[in-house]
């Protein structure tokens, strides 16, 4: 066998084992020893996509008790909570970290971060290149104010360390001739606590948020689901009304998230919760 079979092999096997140790990440964020936050979020009925292979940009998609049905439809829940005007305050489907009192060690440490994204990502000014790279465009034929390529390896390896230009996914808008690079999302495990999301990004400078309290309706009802009540967007924010209506509860699902733009001029707009026009 050539050296480079055997190199590919290698490879291979190392992509296996990345995505194995990805699965007992996952799993293990979703174990009891996990602390719910107290939530805010929302979601919009709608069916679900046809993105087998596809996670969500947050990356802890799978869990126990959801069947793929149920994470693809709430996949395309979650990108219409992604959009503007979803994000207000006690909102019982997101959970967004307190803001921090500003010091100027945090400045500085932003503008750092936003300086190595700029810099790491630039390539990816032509999307073929992130293509390329590894990054795959999370449900691309559902429309979004802003398309999420996501990079999976690079998802996991969040949950260990943090190199600000290897962001999970590069956020890009839809022209006419393909995808502009406008910025760029961070994920960390859901299991990770204020403190830790701070190291990463600071809390007085960015919101990094969670999609919680979810209720899943029942294969059964999935076809005349009452998406008023189930879903990202649904009225039901607890176990027990959940449990009422029959459908399946997930006090957390995906990971933290933070957005970052650093093609804008201004703090409020490169750390906004979205890309402004």
């Amino acid at each position: 066998m050539s050296a480079r079979s055997q190199f590919l092999q290698l490879v291979t096997k190392l992509g296996t084992l990345v995505g194995a140790l990805f699965v007992v990440t996952v799993l293990l964020a979703a174990m009891p020893g996990h602390h719910t936050p107290v939530a805010q979020s929302q979601e919009p009925p709608h069916q679900p996509a046809s993105h087998s292979q596809q996670q969500s940009p947050g990356m802890d998609s799978s869990m126990p008790g959801m069947d793929m049905d149920d994470a693809k439809a709430n996949e395309a829940h979650a990108v219409h909570d992604m959009t503007p005007g979803h994000h207000q305050a006690h909102n019982p489907h997101m959970h967004m970290t307190a803001p921090r009192p500003p010091t100027p060690e945090d400045v500085a440490r932003a503008e750092q971060i936003v300086n190595q994204l700029r810099e790491g990502i630039a390539k990816y000014k032509d999307y073929h290149v992130a293509l390329a790279d590894g990054y795959k465009i999370f449900l691309p034929n559902l429309p979004q104010p802003e398309y999420h390529f996501t990079n999976y390896v690079n998802g996991f390896l969040e949950g260990f360390t943090f190199q600000p230009s290897r962001p999970t996914s590069l956020l890009y808008k839809k022209t006419a001739t393909g995808y502009e690079l406008v910025g760029a999302m961070y994920t960390m495990p859901k299991r990770a606590t204020e403190d830790q999301l701070n190291e990463r990004v600071p809390l007085s400078v960015v919101t990094w948020h969670l999609h919680t309290n979810l209720c899943i309706p029942s294969p059964a009802q999935r076809r005349s689901a009452d998406w008023t009540k189930f879903g990202l967007r649904g009225s039901i924010a607890t176990q027990e009304a959940c449990d009422a209506e029959g459908g399946r509860f997930q006090p957390v699902i995906f990971g933290w998230m933070v957005h970052v733009y650093p093609y804008e001029d201004v703090a409020d707009k490169i750390f906004a919760m979205h890309h402004h026009d």
